[in-house]
């Protein structure tokens, strides 16, 4: 039965469409898009960020809700008739940290509450279909929980062997055909495939022309997430545990977050049977891996490589490998002297957030010093959060030990005079900067 506006909570109508996509499983779904009706909208726009950059139109979210009634009936009216056109985003380049550009795709404001509005629909179903491997953009799923699993798994079977995926460019590779393909699997509403197919269709507007790509999801679109997890669902996650797990003569298992993902084998030869087929399955979907960093990785625990070693050719040290930023390695707990895994934070990630940070000191050197203590304990607190996990203490207290100078660096060019380092310790008193046992503390 059609819900009329404000008549159900959207908590409750959410709850609705997950239960359908339960119930009907294996049957694509026809009826979605009356969901979306004004309260819809209200929430979409309560769920997008109000503080990002403005899109081709130049409109803020603020500029947006001076007439918010108004703006999203009218909104409504045009998502609903077909009329509603999906507006070219507007491109420009970050840097990367190779020193390379990124480039990023700004939507304009309307376009996110839409997109917004269709993705919660979008995520309603496939969290029904969606498998516990993957972490990224799902709700109540973090990163950290994948590298839970992955110690955990890793330790019960003594290591085994890894194979990193990496997809090149993966979000600007995205077939739009393959893509339109999967959703009307599970989706046939009219009007929730033919939005998503402006957006795909909608265009890039650069140095005042418009380009359109012919693969790639929406560029910097709020959709994009759950449009990039459906598709890596199909090409690798559904296909891992349908086809490949049962044909494994050991256990195995698949992390996936976003488009970082590894596969962890109790056995070499399962691990190598894959590694030959992963460029076919990925090559069907238009998607191509990258050559030198999709490798396959020992990881066995070192006492039982000891044992094994003997006429073997193979490696005699087990590798290391990094998952989402951290490294993985085997070492010796200093409690039992047992070969534990461990994790520490990834040498690139450290070097990018210790370079981030003195970018921002040079930058803001002539700030208050309230100011200055106030955002790099914020820098660093969000640091801790992320890196904080056991085993990794060392890494932490060597970033805080590598920030300190560097502030000291900058802050001796803001006068003539300088700043001794004996002046700078007493400032440290005034404006102590956050440690890793304060921020755990907090």
């Amino acid at each position: 039965m059609k819900e009329t506006s404000g008549s159900v909570p959207i908590s409750t109508r959410l709850e609705r469409i997950a239960t359908l996509a339960r119930q009907l499983r294996d049957q694509p779904l026809t009826t979605l898009a009356h969901h979306i009706d004004l309260d819809w909208l209200h929430e979409a726009h309560r769920r997008t960020r109000k503080d990002g950059a403005t899109g081709v139109d130049g409109q803020t979210a603020d500029e947006y809700a001076t007439h918010l009634e108004d703006n999203l009936r009218s909104l409504l009216e045009r998502a609903k008739s077909g009329t509603y056109r999906a507006p070219p985003v507007r491109r420009t380049y970050i840097p990367k940290d190779s020193g390379e550009m990124r480039p990023l795709g700004i939507p304009t404001f309307e376009d996110k509450v839409l997109q917004r509005a269709v993705a919660m629909v979008l995520e309603a179903v496939y969290e029904q279909e969606f498998l516990d491997c993957s972490y990224g953009f799902r709700t109540g799923r973090s990163a950290n929980q994948a590298l839970d699993v992955l110690h955990r798994e890793a330790s019960k079977m003594a290591g085994g062997w890894v194979i990193e995926i990496d997809i090149r460019t993966y979000f600007d590779s995205i077939d739009h055909g393959r893509l339109r393909e999967i959703l009307r699997g599970r989706i046939r509403d009219g009007v929730i495939l033919r939005l998503i197919g402006k957006w795909l269709n909608a265009g890039v507007l650069e140095d005042g022309r418009v380009i359109y790509p012919e693969s790639g999801s929406p560029q910097g679109g709020v959709v994009s997430p759950v449009l990039a997890n459906i598709f890596l669902h199909e090409v690798l996650d559904g296909w891992f545990e349908r086809e490949v797990r049962p044909c494994l003569r050991g256990r195995a298992h698949l992390l996936r977050y976003a488009d970082d993902a590894l596969l962890l084998f109790e056995y070499e030869e399962d691990a190598r049977r894959v590694m030959f087929v992963l460029p076919k399955r990925f090559g069907k979907y238009g998607l191509t891996l990258h050559p030198d960093k999709t490798r396959l990785v020992p990881f066995q625990r070192p006492d039982r490589m000891e044992r094994t070693r003997g006429g073997d050719d193979g490696p005699d040290e087990p590798g290391t490998f990094d998952f989402l930023g951290f490294t993985i390695h085997w070492a010796k707990s200093p409690m039992t002297g047992r070969w534990v895994v461990k994790t520490r934070t990834a040498a690139d990630r450290f070097r990018l957030t210790l370079k981030r940070i003195s970018q921002w000191c040079k930058a803001n050197r002539h700030a208050p010093l309230e100011t200055q203590q106030r955002v790099l304990n914020q820098k660093l607190r969000g640091h801790y959060g992320y890196y904080g996990r056991k085993g990794n203490r060392a890494r932490l207290w060597a970033l805080l030990h590598w920030v300190v100078p560097r502030w000291w660096r900058w802050l001796r060019r803001r006068s003539q005079r300088g700043l001794t380092w004996d002046a700078m310790n007493r400032l440290l008193q005034r404006y102590p900067l956050l440690t890793p046992a304060l921020a755990a503390r907090a």
